[in-house]
């Protein structure tokens, strides 16, 4: 039988590739790894344990109802990023601002920092359908013993040390990025263990499937109309498939794996974009990059965005590179 590899032996194997290579980072992806089995535990009780599911009647910086499970996997996220001590400080979507853990000794000389969407697609929750989280790993730009400072966390997707997803459904996967290519791990729940399941991921250079809002779809700009009408069409031989979940995390993944674009544009309800740059479309481009994919808002390469404040949106269309760039055609 083929030997299991795990999460902790691949990163460590990583590690010795990398000279000058401290650990820290191994370390830093290993307290994610632990903190999301936590989420993954929680979760997967979610129907049977009283007072876990539903709203908590508060709303976050963005005016949405805070669920329950948001607040549970923000809270555990920061515990264990602050314990572990590999990490100066993090930024969530669940946050109003960033969070600096200067005052914790362990940290004072960390240089990552964490920004995550703690549990993407959390409306999903109640109806069991797939949520995640996303995750993005950059270096502190403030001088190792000082607080980090806004300016650390406003750094362009370019600047990304390392990014992933967790997606939480009929199995659950971590997948990430240290720049050197995409793998995915899928947790043995018999031994408590994410391992090695998908090795180096590459997206097909075209795909059959399209992820968009179709109800939106009067709100699109002129050209996302286009190719959604060709996408429906039978233009191209065969019409493409709509798949739409409603957790970015849970389309992404699909796309990543068989290929195809996910769809998010701008529009008369959602202004400049409704998908976080820093928390979900900055870490998720750089997966699909590194898997030889695309990521766009239309205008702009997406990791080469200038940030100007934690929860700017942005339009993204991202997935395969060949959907990608018919889709700008159309633009």
């Amino acid at each position: 039988m083929e030997k299991l590899i795990t999460l902790d032996e691949f990163i460590i194997e990583g590690q010795k590739n990398i000279p000058g290579a401290t650990g820290e980072l191994s370390k830093l992806l290993r307290d994610i790894g632990v903190a999301s089995k936590i989420i993954n535990r929680d979760l997967s009780k979610a129907g049977l344990v009283e007072n876990i599911l539903g709203e908590t009647g508060s709303t976050n910086v963005q005016g949405e109802e805070v669920k329950k499970l948001d607040e549970f996997a923000n809270d555990i996220l920061i515990r264990y990023l602050k314990a572990g001590g590999e990490c100066c400080g993090i930024a969530s979507e669940e946050e109003d601002t960033f969070v600096s853990f200067h005052d914790e000794p362990q940290c004072r000389n960390a240089k990552y920092l964490v920004l995550f969407d703690p549990l993407d697609g959390s409306s999903n929750i109640d109806c069991n359908a797939p949520v995640g989280t996303i995750f993005s790993i950059y270096k502190r730009l403030s001088p190792l013993g000082t607080s980090c400072t806004n300016a650390d966390f406003l750094q362009a997707g370019t600047e990304q040390t390392a990014a992933g997803y967790v997606i939480y459904g009929s199995s659950t996967m971590l997948v990430y990025t240290t720049g050197d290519g995409v793998n995915g791990f899928t947790l043995d729940t018999a031994i408590g263990e994410f391992c090695l399941s998908h090795e180096d991921i590459k997206t097909p250079e075209n795909g059959r499937i399209y992820s968009a809002n179709q109800g939106n779809y009067h709100d699109f700009p002129a050209g996302v109309k286009k190719y959604v009408d060709y996408c429906q069409s039978d233009d191209n031989k065969k019409p493409f498939s709509l798949r739409y979940i409603g957790s970015m995390v849970a389309d992404f993944h699909r796309n990543l794996l068989k290929g195809g674009i996910f769809i998010y544009p701008e529009s008369v309800k959602s202004g400049k974009g409704k998908l976080r740059l820093m928390y979900e479309c900055n870490p998720l481009a750089f997966i699909q990059e590194q898997a030889d994919g695309k990521a766009s808002t239309g205008t702009i390469r997406i990791l080469e965005v200038t940030p100007t404040e934690l929860h700017q949106r942005v339009p993204v269309y991202v997935g395969s590179e060949g959907n990608v760039n018919h889709l700008l055609s159309y633009l």
